[in-house]
């Protein structure tokens, strides 16, 4: 399952300088809006060390990590819903993403214009939230269109997915974003098929001051972000995008003694790239063996034949039975001859669901 990441925010907020050190690229992040134009795309790994350790186990010719694609979406301006600056670009290169990464500006600088004039994330998270309600909208009124006309002929279905629509329309009208919207199971499916904009799960980014990442302080703009966030059941990330590129552009053996000069653990990009693995609810499995070590990924409660489709559709259709065994054990024992000993290899059937860490070897037949 590929995992499509959309960048967005207001122009000069640091959405390019983030891809930029996300990708390790050089696209161009000028200090004047819409320099980005056409959207950007870049292949990032999912940070695992479980990995690592398994390439020591196993000493496989060749090691494949998960991945993640960062998209650099030109910036939003009010207005955009009607095509205002670059809007309906911007808006159709969102629909096809899976998940919102919104960069907001959380520090001063007079160097770096604001399209505002002013620093304020609750206002400029509220323009670009507001210009995807309008657009959401104006998907649902020309739905709704449609299904008037095939509501006419009596179809029961036809007619229950025309009330959800004025359900909706009434939920997007009072500002209220679709993914806070809770429908029945049995019309989740008509409700995504939609792909409304505000239904996307979002992950928020305030893009802070170097000096506010050394002195380990919470701006004013962090701390009012932080709460929208909650308040929108989201997640917040802050990082320096600046600082985050010249990381990312130095030498991996220097990294580390880079980010301990700022009391930092890990890079803030990790936290970014884990965190919008886990927005979707996905999870990483290993397939192992001399050859090659290689993780997957796979929604959480996915069975054994559907995970098994993610590395080839004939594994899918011809599924007999999987091999499993968790990571944790073959860590522990360092050998899969020790596990097959103890009978830790499991025999698990199509009703087995994958779990995060597992190892798995699917046997199948076509």
């Amino acid at each position: 399952m590929a995992l499509q990441c959309g960048i967005v925010g207001l122009p000069n907020v640091g959405k390019s300088t983030l891809f930029n050190a996300l990708t390790e690229s050089s696209i161009p992040a000028e200090n004047y809006p819409f320099c980005t134009i056409e959207p950007h795309h870049g292949i990032v790994h999912l940070p695992d060390s479980r990995l690592q350790k398994l390439n020591t186990i196993y000493n496989p010719q060749k090691l494949t990590p998960a991945n993640v694609e960062f998209t650099d979406i030109a910036g939003l301006v009010k207005g955009a819903s009607k095509g205002e600056g670059l809007g309906n670009q911007f808006l159709s290169q969102i629909r096809q993403t899976s998940a919102i990464l919104h960069v907001v500006r959380c520090f001063k600088n007079q160097k770096v214009n604001h399209i505002n004039e002013t620093v304020d994330p609750i206002r400029d998270v509220e323009t670009i939230e507001t210009e995807l309600l309008l657009a959401d909208l104006q998907t649902l009124e020309k739905r709704k269109q449609k299904l008037e006309k095939d509501a006419k002929s009596n179809q029961k279905e036809k007619k229950n997915h025309l009330i959800l629509i004025n359900e909706l329309t009434q939920h997007c009208s009072s500002g209220k974003k679709v993914n806070l919207f809770k429908v029945d199971d049995n019309m989740r499916s008509f409700k995504n098929s939609l792909h409304l904009l505000t239904d996307k799960p979002t992950l928020y980014i305030a893009n802070i001051d170097e000096s506010d990442l050394i002195n380990k302080k919470i701006n004013c703009h962090v701390k009012t972000l932080k709460e929208f966030v909650e308040n929108q059941n989201s997640s917040l990330v802050s990082l320096c995008a600046s600082l985050e590129q010249e990381i990312s552009s130095i030498k991996q053996e220097e990294k580390l003694l880079y980010l301990s000069e700022y009391n930092l653990s890990e890079s803030g990009l990790n936290k970014v790239i884990r965190a919008s693995f886990s927005l979707l609810g996905l999870q990483t499995f290993f397939t192992c063996g001399k050859n090659e070590v290689r993780a997957w990924t796979t929604l959480q409660g996915t069975a054994a034949p559907q995970a098994a489709g993610t590395i080839h559709s004939d594994f899918e259709r011809g599924f007999i039975k999987a091999e499993v065994f968790h990571y944790n054990e073959i860590v522990k024992y360092e050998k899969e001859k020790i596990l097959r000993e103890l009978g830790m290899i499991r025999q698990e059937g199509r009703d087995y669901i994958i779990k995060d860490g597992d190892c798995v070897f699917f046997k199948f037949n076509v």
